[in-house]
């Protein structure tokens, strides 16, 4: 294919067109490894609350790389010089970012894959990608791990006013319905700035900063810790967990080649090697919901009965509580539970168990968002602003909740 032909445009139903810069950011959108984020949701088991959050990480992806081009733009004609290598690393990283993530990603980074994140596989993937881009995707991958010495760069990738942040609420609002969530990224990036090699946004834009704060807050509780995305995302760990198990029992499950290497062995961070990044890349979310159609009828009642409510949305009952739950609560579940089924101790944890849910829309302990003042000076925007309720945004709010299963109601 000719160069040309390369520099295609996507249709956005949030920013419009989306234009691809140039013809290694085409090969790359091209490669396996990015087009498998086509078969990967954005928001995992949220579908099960709002039917529309069925968009994928590959269309997060591009967006991303769509208003990374703009933020560019903008800090050039406010005078940051910005070469075209460092552009284009830009690019190539934001639009990788997310290149690790598996099926239904958080519930399998405690389950399929042992504690690896999906950031430490992203690299991966882009240290694989570099090999055979030729070296292309180097400095890329040295701002991506924080290594470049222009920190404004890292910020517009990973902080807590990035490119990820920007897009993510704006899409997971429009596609959930969650208008709570919707940001004015366009207003963001033009109040943005550098100075003294920090990323700042404009003292003019901070009311459009506490609204990004505000809304992040609200998708959070709204959408993404929304207690029935909890509970399913919870389902959806012990599925694969019990699955493990009884592999490792020596049962033959249902699944997949890829599925099925890992639910085989115990797969750490250090085991990765080009071989097993190249089987996690051909894992996706019909994967796992495939197996899970086909383990419903399994005769192991665990699993079978974890992937009917799944299947069919009949999930466990989630009770939020304000404080720590009552142990004799929880035993009291168990027990009536294990007598109606025969369970053992084992087995009924799958069922009746506890946990807890952090949300903190703004953390002052890590790299904080900056406003430039008129006098040029940097404040730290929970000084900056007026409002009290950024000081209350910067608290996490911790909630306790329990599963258990709505049969032992009626027992």
């Amino acid at each position: 294919m000719n160069a040309t032909n390369k520099l295609k445009i996507f249709n956005d139903p949030i920013y419009g067109f989306i234009s691809i810069p140039n013809t290694l950011i085409y090969d790359l959108i091209q490669h396996p490894y990015f087009q498998r984020l086509r078969r990967i949701s954005q928001m995992g088991m949220t579908y099960l609350v709002y039917p529309g959050a069925h968009h994928t990480r590959f269309h997060h992806a591009l967006g991303c790389l769509h208003i990374m081009q703009k933020a560019v733009q903008t800090l050039q004609f406010k005078g940051v010089s910005i070469s075209d290598k460092e552009q284009n690393a830009l690019y190539i990283a934001i639009l990788l970012h997310d290149i690790g993530h598996g099926p239904f990603s958080h519930a399998m980074e405690h389950s399929i894959v042992e504690d690896v994140h999906h950031e430490q596989l992203s690299l991966l993937f882009m240290e694989q990608l570099n090999e055979e881009f030729d070296g292309k995707l180097a400095l890329a991958i040295q701002v991506f791990k924080g290594e470049y010495h222009r920190k404004f760069m890292l910020q517009l990738i990973s902080s807590q006013l990035d490119m990820d942040r920007m897009d993510y609420l704006r899409r997971d609002s429009f596609y959930s319905g969650v208008a709570e969530g919707n940001i004015n990224s366009e207003r963001l990036i033009q109040m943005m700035n550098v100075q003294d090699d920090y990323l700042v946004i404009e003292e003019k834009g901070i009311y459009s900063v506490e609204k990004f704060l505000v809304a992040r807050r609200l998708m959070y509780w709204q959408a993404y810790l929304h207690k029935t995305s909890v509970v399913a995302e919870l389902i959806l760990t012990k599925i694969l967990k019990r699955a493990k198990e009884l592999t490792h029992k020596g049962l033959e499950l249902e699944s997949s080649k890829p599925l099925r290497f890992f639910l085989q062995n115990k797969v750490e961070l250090l085991d990765f090697n080009a071989e097993i990044l190249n089987t996690f890349s051909q894992l996706d979310d019909y994967d796992v919901l495939s197996a899970i159609k086909a383990w419903q009828f399994h005769e192991d009642f665990v699993l079978s009965s974890l992937c009917k409510m799944i299947i069919n949305r009949d999930l466990l009952k989630i009770k939020m509580l304000e404080e720590k739950p009552n142990k004799d609560i929880l035993d009291s579940y168990k027990i009536s539970f294990m007598k109606l089924h025969d369970l053992s101790e084992k087995e009924v944890d799958y069922f009746v168990f506890k946990g807890k849910i952090k949300n903190q829309a703004y953390n002052k302990d890590s790299e904080p968002i900056r406003i430039l003042k008129k006098d040029k000076t940097i404040e730290d925007v929970v000084q900056a602003s007026d409002q009290l309720n950024l000081k209350a945004l910067s608290k996490p709010v911790t909630k306790y909740f329990i599963c258990f299963p709505k049969v032992t109601l009626e027992a």
